[in-house]
């Protein structure tokens, strides 16, 4: 008897298949509205759970929908000292305490944070691992960046959001010209260059 191949074992099932049930949803932050950019928006952590296959504990905030009659869970990723009945201060004038989320450029140097968000819209990218997290380094308001030292030791910089009436969810200018900084496409001349060797003394 012949040993049955791989691409019809995966079609059994068996180990290959994904326990999608035992997952919680998406852990990330709020979307930045109206009032997060122009003030603060206030929720209630009213759950920690645990989900499978994920370190870090999640915490689920519950907040009230700012233009309609009605609450909003979010599902949060719950840094250390997080607890059920706390409230959690989302947006631009949120004071500086365990859980709150505002802006990275409002974040004074040498802070301590994580789920950070490496472009404006992407509701937290770096340091969402249990026990991780960054560091802020310095802030470049005239360049829009803000560097942070990663837990792996190196430093990225993260762009700021530049104005109260730049978009929502882009990181545009008042000029309209977007901040992120396209590569310079490779021609094919380039490609096949040889590196330039130092020379030994």
């Amino acid at each position: 008897m012949g040993k049955t191949v791989l691409t019809q074992r995966k079609g059994a099932g068996s180990v290959y298949t994904l326990h999608g049930h035992k997952r919680l949803g998406p852990a990330r932050l709020r979307i930045r509205d109206y009032s997060e950019r122009h003030g603060f928006v206030r929720g209630t952590v009213k759950t920690i759970e645990h989900e499978a296959g994920r370190g870090a504990p999640l915490a689920r905030v519950e907040f009230r929908d700012p233009y309609k009659y009605k609450r909003v869970k979010e599902l949060f990723i719950a840094p250390e000292g997080l607890f059920t009945g706390q409230s959690i201060v989302c947006g631009k004038n949120a004071p500086l305490a365990v859980g709150n989320v505002l802006p990275i450029g409002s974040v004074p140097e040498g802070c301590i944070v994580c789920n950070v968000e490496e472009k404006p819209g992407d509701r937290g990218a770096l340091a969402r691992a249990s026990g991780d997290h960054c560091i802020v380094v310095s802030h470049k308001p005239e360049l829009g960046y803000t560097y942070v030292k990663l837990p792996s030791g190196n430093t990225k910089n993260c762009l700021l959001y530049t104005s109260d009436a730049a978009d929502e969810e882009d990181s545009v200018d008042l000029g309209g010209r977007r901040i992120i900084k396209k590569k310079k496409k490779r021609t094919n001349s380039l490609k096949y260059t040889m590196k330039s060797t130092k020379q030994i003394l």
